[in-house]
């Protein structure tokens, strides 16, 4: 496998800067609570998203604002941006205060290295992983099409455990490729040519590229869930310590989060302004954070397990799915049991009312 390290250079930090995804710089909070005002009977909580805030996670913002969470009994102290599914994944295993959002594939892959967490919901019922490249260098009409180009990857991150995925249930070695090792957001890289492909979100960078680059008829896009890469998305998680010790408050989160998640279905307009008003550096984002919410009502936030059992409910079909595929292709050596990687007795408790 060849592996390069790419720098940014002045012009591409200007322009990631200007494609409007970042908002706010990660690890700093997008919004705090003032927790001594929350009543007193209230369970408290923080958030770590996985990433910059992007039109997914207007769930927490939404339930934190419309007071969703604090009907259920939860007081969201604080929703801190992160840098990746693999970093948050470390940082809430040992917390018993903080609810995680992350790549749930990644959490499969950190579970089966002894990282104790486990999933509690999924908001992305599929995957809404991709690969993305400008159609007039390059038409991704099969996986076959990414041999001999370049690719940027983050080698902790669910984008690269996402790129492994494809290649393997493809046939395709990896050192078909040539990776180049950068720090997200990938978008410049692909827009400025120093990379062929970028793996991106459908539900996010994929809205990004579209506006840069002129519309989404100028991009070509390599649905992964369509050639194999079979697993969950996005989802919400805990460490083991936190649902051992505070069950009752995981449960309250679960509640509020469903409400929260059926909120923003039915009003996509109304959470995208709430989720852009959450901080200053988000002011500008309203539209990007509606075009990002539509894409995963489209795709991903229902599925025939959501119709038969509520929003955020998972399936031992889909999780013994995205575990096989990471098994399958040597991703992971330990297999964990579907039981080792979610407990789904809370959001089905939150729609038994």
């Amino acid at each position: 496998m060849r592996i390069q390290t790419l720098h940014r250079t002045a012009v591409v930090a200007l322009l990631a800067g200007s494609l409007g995804l970042a908002g706010c710089s990660a690890g700093a909070p997008a919004t705090d609570g003032d927790a001594s005002a929350a009543p007193a009977d209230l369970d408290h909580v923080k958030i770590q998203l996985d990433f910059q805030v992007r039109g997914l996670h207007s769930v927490f913002f939404v339930g934190k604002e419309m007071g969703f969470f604090e009907d259920a009994g939860i007081a969201v102290d604080s929703i801190t941006p992160g840098k990746s599914s693999g970093e948050t994944l470390q940082v809430v295993s040992s917390l018993t205060d903080t609810i995680g959002v992350a790549d749930l594939p990644t959490l499969v892959l950190n579970r089966s290295k002894g990282v104790p967490v486990k999933a509690v919901a999924a908001i992305n019922q599929y995957s809404p992983m991709a690969m993305c490249s400008l159609k007039d260098k390059l038409q991704l009409k099969s996986p076959q099409d990414l041999k001999g180009h370049s690719i940027s990857v983050q080698a902790a991150g669910s984008t690269y455990l996402f790129t492994k995925s494809l290649l393997a249930v493809n046939d395709i070695p990896e050192d078909a490729l040539t990776y180049l090792t950068v720090n997200p957001p990938y978008e410049s890289y692909l827009l400025t040519g120093q990379v062929d492909v970028v793996p991106c979100y459908k539900d996010a960078e994929l809205t990004i590229l579209a506006e840069h680059a002129g519309g989404e008829d100028k991009l070509s896009v390599l649905d992964g869930a369509k050639w194999g890469y079979e697993a969950y998305g996005t989802g919400i998680f805990a460490s083991d310590a936190f649902i051992s010790e505070h069950p009752d408050t995981i449960a309250k989160f679960a509640k509020g989060f469903a409400k929260s998640l059926q909120y923003v279905i039915d009003n996509p307009e109304k959470a995208a302004e709430i989720t852009a008003a959450s901080s200053p550096e988000l002011s500008g984002n309203v539209a990007l954070y509606q075009a990002q919410i539509a894409a995963d009502i489209a795709d991903s936030f229902t599925s025939p397990t959501t119709d038969a059992h509520g929003l955020g409910a998972m399936s031992d079909e889909q999780w013994k799915a995205t575990i096989d595929l990471l098994a399958a292709q040597g991703q992971i050596t330990t297999t964990p049991s579907v039981d080792d990687v979610r407990d789904d007795t809370f959001i089905a408790e939150a729609h038994t009312d």
